[in-house]
């Protein structure tokens, strides 16, 4: 059945955009402000095409959960979301600051948010499709 899997795409997207808004909205608007020259400027920025993004990405997170994680439950989810994290946040924090010009918090910025943003997702994916005993694999 599709509905927790569907209602779980729902409530992460919500709580990534949410988190996405407090870490680079509020947290790290300072350092994107002094380091202005490496981001395009907010008009030419497709906010659409990041909503879009942000929704692919959490089907396939929630897709990978639902699909090949056999024991569901709010402690494999956060171990899930940990292991997702880690592996993203590494890419994403320090394999941009192997080559963008970004100051080096910047980079633990995002290697760090990304880690909390996967693991508050782990934690609602195994919360929300829950493990059922007539459920197919």
């Amino acid at each position: 059945m599709l509905k927790r899997p569907f209602i779980a795409v729902v409530v992460i997207f919500i709580a990534w955009s949410l988190l996405d808004f407090v870490i680079h909205g509020l947290l790290l608007q300072e350092t994107y402000e002094a380091t202005a020259s490496l981001w395009r400027p907010m008009e030419e920025m497709n906010m659409t095409l990041m909503y879009i993004v942000t929704l692919a990405y959490t089907v396939c997170f929630v897709a990978i959960y639902d699909v090949f994680v056999s024991q569901k439950s709010v402690s494999t989810g956060i171990k899930y979301g940990a292991l997702f994290g880690l592996a993203a946040g590494i890419s994403m924090g320090f394999g941009s600051y192997t080559f963008m010009p970004i100051p080096w918090s910047l980079a633990l910025s995002w290697f760090t948010g990304t880690l909390v943003e996967s693991i508050v997702a782990g934690a609602l994916a195994g919360a929300i499709i829950k493990q059922s005993d007539n459920r197919p694999l």
